[in-house]
């Protein structure tokens, strides 16, 4: 496909994706002080399973770790999982600092500091916030740098032993779907995935090295906890070599990771409700919630 046929497409994907208005949640619940740290709960709109209460998606939206970009854009995302039959908490964290300006993405380690807590909350929160939710059935979701960090909250229990976030074992989930994730740190920077976010997410050039093995995903396997990737082939934001790398590193580790190829899909449709791929995504996690 000519290069300016795919531009004209993904721009069209993403205007869709962002064409939905906000969903408002059933309630907030706060994991922490600062603004960011909240947890946003949609109750399930339908009974689907065998049970009265729904699988749990935790949702953590991406935008590059950057300001400017927070969990308003994927509310419709979270309202599609609920109209499923899901009970849906989406996960609000710091992301770049406004003194850095907002081009900057994420924050060390306040980024990590949030997505750890916010996970560790969860479940207290769920029993107050969303009765109809089993926190037992629970699966992480997240898109782009939101996918990035689905997959680290799964892996904090390999993480290095002096890392803050390390936990004594494997989260109790039931799996983790990664939407366009920016799974591999390395093949992310090579191809300047959003213009040297997982640099800029680490502190930088001289801190890249140094932290990579406390943030990136390809370096924190195996996890043991059922994974699978979705990826658009048609992707520009964040290319599927950087999936395919990632799934790599899990088989040189022993484990097997699903990753799920749409064709002709970019990077917004999956969290797009008007697109088919929004519907594959449901599909994927319902495989592992139920």
């Amino acid at each position: 496909m000519p290069d300016d046929v795919a531009a004209a497409r993904a721009a069209a994907e993403e205007e869709s994706a962002f064409s939905h208005p906000p969903v408002a949640p059933d309630t907030t619940a706060a994991y922490g002080d600062h603004p960011d740290q909240v947890i946003d709960f949609y109750a399930p709109r339908v009974q689907v399973g065998p049970t009265a209460q729904a699988p749990l998606v935790a949702v953590l939206h991406g935008g590059a770790w950057r300001a400017p970009y927070d969990r308003r854009h994927i509310s419709p995302f979270a309202g599609f999982l609920a109209r499923r039959g899901f009970a849906v908490a989406s996960v609000e964290y710091r992301r770049g600092s406004a003194t850095e300006g907002d081009a900057v993405a994420g924050r060390w380690p306040e980024t990590f500091d949030d997505v750890a807590a916010a996970l560790d909350a969860l479940p207290g929160l769920v029993r107050e916030a969303l009765p109809q939710a089993d926190a037992r059935r629970t699966v992480v979701t997240g898109h782009s740098a939101g996918g990035h960090l689905a997959l680290w909250a799964a892996a904090r229990h390999v993480l290095p032993a002096d890392a803050p976030w390390r936990t004594g074992g494997p989260a109790p989930l039931r799996g983790v779907v990664a939407l366009a994730p920016i799974a591999d740190f390395t093949v992310a920077e090579k191809l300047d995935v959003c213009g040297g976010a997982a640099r800029q997410l680490l502190g930088g050039e001289d801190a890249f090295a140094a932290r990579r093995p406390y943030a990136d995903p390809a370096l924190l396997l195996p996890t043991g906890i059922a994974t699978t990737l979705v990826q658009g082939r048609a992707d520009l934001d964040v290319p599927q070599a950087v999936a395919e790398s990632y799934a790599d590193a899990a088989a040189k580790a022993g484990e097997v990771v699903g990753l799920t190829l749409l064709e002709d899909v970019g990077h917004f449709p999956l969290i797009d409700p008007a697109a088919d791929a929004c519907a594959v995504v449901a599909e994927e996690i319902a495989q592992l919630a139920w």
